[in-house]
Formats: structure tokens, C-alpha cells, sequence
């Protein structure tokens, strides 16, 4: 179901989550920020747990395809895995940057079965089958593995950008080159 009072409540909740966390943003000021009462609110959404499972499941595919080069650039598989870590390295740079909305709404949450935590690590996990993918495509001996290590210094990347305050300075990509380098 869609319509502009959802899609503003999705969209405020997306953006006020992210830039504060699911437990410091209430149902009034969720609600203010969209333009709309509580009541509609909870006409759309049965619980603020909904509504932040939904936030991630309609905004969560925007987030992981900006990371991804477009399928039709001239790329080989270790340049894709690359601009993964390039675009994190712009991101990371931002003032905007508050690391992975994913890892974040996971961890505030403290409860991996949530129906938001579960939303989070599907993403998580499409970002992992692209890594895997890609090293196999180069030639990687073990591709499921690096798969995985390439998520985690992903993930450890952006809180290490959010702890510092600022960027990466070339670490994460140049991270991310050593663990190609040394899986073919």
C-alpha cells in the first residue's frame, strides 16, 4: 500500500533514524517531522517497530545499489569490489555520514530476530553475495571467505569514520586491495 502520508512517514523515519537512532526519535516527533498525526500513523503502521522494519525494507535498496557501479560500466570484478570502498570513502567524508543505517539499526536494537534487525541483515547479506560474486569472477580461491571479510571491513570501516568523526583517509580501499591481493 502506498500513499503520500506512508511515503512521507517512511521517508521522515528513514531520515531520522539514520541521523539519530531508532530509540532517540519518538512517535510525536516522527510524526511532526512527517507532517502527520499519530493516529494516521498507527492506522499505516501497527507499532514504531513496523514502521522502522518498513523504513529500512522501502529505503534499504537505494542505500545498497548507490554503492554498486552500474552493471553496465567497463569494470573487471576487483575494480567493482573497489568502488564499494571508494563510495565509502566519499561517504565517510561527508557530515552526513553516521556509518550504515544496516549495522546501526541492528545494534541500537540489540535483538538480531527483530523484524528490523532481520530487514538489516538481508541487506547485509546482498552485499555480501555481490563481494562473493565478484571474487569468483576474479579468480579469488576462496570467494565465500572473502565475501565475508570484505562485509566485515566494510562494516568496521564506517564505524571507524563515525567514531573518528571524519574520514577513512584511504584505508578502507586500500584495506580492501590488500584482502584482493592476497585471495588469487
Amino acid at each position: 500500500m502506498t500513499s503520500p502520508t506512508r511515503d512521507r512517514l517512511l521517508r521522515a523515519a528513514a531520515d531520522l533514524f539514520y541521523a539519530e537512532g531508532v530509540g532517540a526519535v519518538g512517535v510525536e516527533r516522527l510524526c511532526q517531522t512527517a507532517g502527520v498525526s499519530k493516529r494516521s500513523m498507527y492506522q499505516l503502521f501497527a507499532t514504531k517497530d513496523d514502521l522502522v522494519a518498513e523504513a529500512l525494507r522501502v529505503h534499504g535498496p537505494a542505500t545498497v545499489a548507490h554503492y554498486f557501479a552500474p552493471e553496465d560500466a567497463p569494470l573487471g570484478p576487483r575494480e567493482r569490489i573497489l568502488h564499494v570502498f571508494d563510495v565509502l570513502e566519499e561517504q565517510a567524508a561527508t557530515p552526513g555520514f553516521h556509518g550504515c543505517p544496516f549495522a546501526n539499526t541492528t545494534i541500537e536494537l540489540h535483538d538480531a530476530a527483530h523484524q528490523a534487525s532481520r530487514v538489516a541483515w538481508a541487506f547485509k547479506q546482498q552485499l555480501e553475495a555481490y563481494f562473493q560474486r565478484q571474487a569468483a569472477l576474479l579468480g579469488a580461491r576462496d570467494p565465500r571467505r572473502l565475501g565475508t571479510q570484505l562485509v566485515m571491513l566494510f562494516d568496521g570501516a564506517s564505524v571507524r569514520a563515525v567514531m573518528r568523526g571524519g574520514g577513512l583517509d584511504g584505508a578502507a580501499t586500500g584495506t580492501a586491495a590488500t584482502l584482493l591481493d592476497a585471495s588469487v
